[in-house]
C-alpha cells in the first residue's frame, strides 16, 4: 500500500487513499518536492506544483500555455479524440483567441447581471427544499446540490427542462472517467452524445431564437470575428459542464463540513452576515476543483529551482496551494471567521486571465443554498455521523467531491 511516506507515488498513481484524503500527501510534497515530476496512469510526464506562491505565478505565466493544440499528441493520449471535439473553448486557449472567446460570454456573468438572478435562484432553492424528505435520510446530492446549479445554468443557456436530466447523466460520465478501457469507452460515447446534442440544440436556436445565452451566441456567430461552429459547440458544453459540476460538488462539500464542524455552523447561524466569508473559506478549505486544467511549457521554465522542459505538461494543485502554511495561518483548520482578506486570497477560482468566469454565480448559488437549507432546517444532521465521508476516488485529481451526502433534515428530538 502506498502511504504518505511515498507522496510522489501516491499522487502519481492517484491511490484510493490519496483520493480519499489528498491533503497529507500535498503537505509532504510542499515540503519535499514542491515542483514534482510525475508519470501518472495516463502515461504522459507531468510536473505537479503544490505551493501557493508557485501555483499563483504559474496560473498567470504566459509561458505555460492553455492552447491544447500545442500539445495535441499528449492531449489525445490522455483524453482521446472525443474530448478534443468538445474542448475548443476559452479554457483551452491563449490570447488573442482566449480574449475573443471570453468576450462573447463575459457580460452574462458580471456581478450585477448575476445578482439579478437572485430571485430565480432563491425560488429554485425553496422548491427543491420543499420536495426533500425531512424525517428520513435524504441524499442531498441528487435532491439538492446537483439540481440547483443545473437548473440555473440550463435556464441561462436555454436548455429545455425535459432535456436536462440526460445532460446531467452524460456530464457525470465525463467527470468520473478513469483510465481503464471500459471507462474511456464510456467517456468517448458520452462526449460524442454531448457533441451531437449541442450541435442539434444550437441548430434549433438558429431556427427559433429565444432570450437565452445560446441564442445570443448563435446570433453572434455571424459577426466579424465571431465563433466558429466548433467553438460554439465547445463553448456551450463548457458553460453547461463547468456551470453545474463545480458548484454542485462545492455545495455538497460545504454542507458536509458545516455539519461536521457544528461550532462553525452555529457561528454562521448566529451571524448570517458571515455567509459570504464562509463560502470563501469553504472554497479555500475544500474547494470542488482540486487541480487546474493542464498547461504545457512553450519553453524551458524554472519554478522553485526545478527546470520544467519545453513541451512538458504542468498540473497546478489548487487544493494544495489553498492549504499552504506559508500563505494561510493554521490552513488545515476550517474557520468561518478567518480574517476577511485571507480567504479571498485563495486560488479556488483560479488566477490570471483564466480566472473562473462563473465565480460570481457560483458564490451566489452556494450562499443561497446554505442560507436556505440551514434557515429552514437548523437542526439538520448527517444521517450517520460515524461513517467516513465517501469522497470520490476517480483516478484523476480534477474534482473534489462526495459520492453521496445522506442527511436527516428534521431529526427526532431526543
Amino acid at each position: 500500500m502506498t502511504t504518505v511516506d511515498d507522496p510522489v507515488a501516491a499522487a502519481e498513481r492517484c491511490t484510493p487513499e490519496f483520493r480519499r484524503n489528498p491533503h497529507p500527501v500535498y503537505a509532504n510534497l510542499r515540503d519535499t518536492a514542491p515542483v514534482c515530476p510525475m508519470r501518472p496512469p495516463h502515461g504522459v510526464d507531468t510536473y505537479l506544483i503544490t505551493r501557493y506562491e508557485d501555483a499563483k505565478a504559474a496560473l498567470a505565466d504566459p509561458r505555460l500555455s492553455k492552447d491544447m493544440y500545442g500539445a495535441m499528441d499528449a492531449y489525445r493520449r490522455i483524453f482521446g479524440d472525443s474530448s478534443v471535439a468538445l474542448d475548443d473553448h476559452m479554457l483551452n486557449s491563449d490570447p488573442p483567441k482566449h480574449t475573443r472567446l471570453r468576450r462573447f460570454v463575459s457580460s452574462t456573468f458580471t456581478p450585477r447581471r448575476v445578482d439579478s438572478l437572485r430571485p430565480r435562484i432563491q425560488d429554485i432553492v425553496d422548491t427543491l427544499l420543499d420536495n426533500c424528505a425531512t424525517r428520513e435520510p435524504v441524499d442531498l446530492l441528487p435532491a439538492f446540490a446537483f439540481p440547483l446549479p443545473i437548473i440555473v445554468i440550463c435556464d441561462l443557456l436555454g436548455v429545455p427542462p425535459d432535456e436536462r436530466s440526460e445532460l446531467q447523466r452524460l456530464s457525470t460520465t465525463v467527470a468520473q472517467t478513469g483510465f481503464s478501457k471500459e471507462s474511456k469507452q464510456a467517456q468517448q460515447k458520452a462526449e460524442e452524445n454531448l457533441h451531437a446534442y449541442f450541435a442539434d440544440l444550437l441548430s434549433r436556436k438558429r431556427s427559433r431564437p429565444g432570450e437565452d445565452l445560446l441564442s445570443a451566441l448563435t446570433a453572434a456567430q455571424d459577426e466579424d470575428g465571431g465563433l466558429t461552429e466548433q467553438e460554439l459547440i465547445s463553448t456551450a458544453f463548457l458553460l453547461m459542464f463547468a456551470g453545474h459540476k463545480t458548484t454542485a460538488y462545492l455545495i455538497g462539500n460545504a454542507v458536509h463540513h458545516l455539519l461536521t464542524h457544528p461550532a462553525q455552523l452555529r457561528a454562521v447561524q448566529e451571524n448570517p452576515e458571515l455567509i459570504g466569508q464562509t463560502v470563501e473559506e469553504l472554497v479555500r478549505f475544500e474547494g470542488s476543483v482540486e487541480s487546474a486544467t493542464f498547461r504545457f511549457a512553450t519553453e524551458d521554465v524554472e519554478i522553485a529551482g526545478t527546470r520544467i522542459p519545453k513541451g512538458s505538461l504542468v498540473q497546478i494543485a489548487l487544493s494544495s496551494a489553498n492549504r499552504d502554511p506559508l500563505k494561510f495561518d493554521s490552513p488545515d483548520e476550517f474557520d468561518v471567521k478567518r480574517p476577511a482578506n485571507a480567504p479571498s486570497a485563495h486560488l479556488g477560482f483560479g488566477h490570471g486571465i483564466h480566472y473562473c468566469l462563473g465565480a460570481p454565480l457560483a458564490r451566489l448559488e452556494v450562499q443561497l443554498a446554505l442560507t436556505g437549507l440551514f434557515g429552514r432546517f437548523p437542526r439538520a444532521a448527517l444521517a450517520d455521523p460515524a461513517r467516513e465521508a465517501p469522497w470520490m476516488e476517480v483516478p484523476f485529481p480534477a474534482f473534489r467531491g462526495l459520492v453521496d451526502l445522506p442527511v436527516v433534515l428534521k431529526p427526532a428530538v431526543t
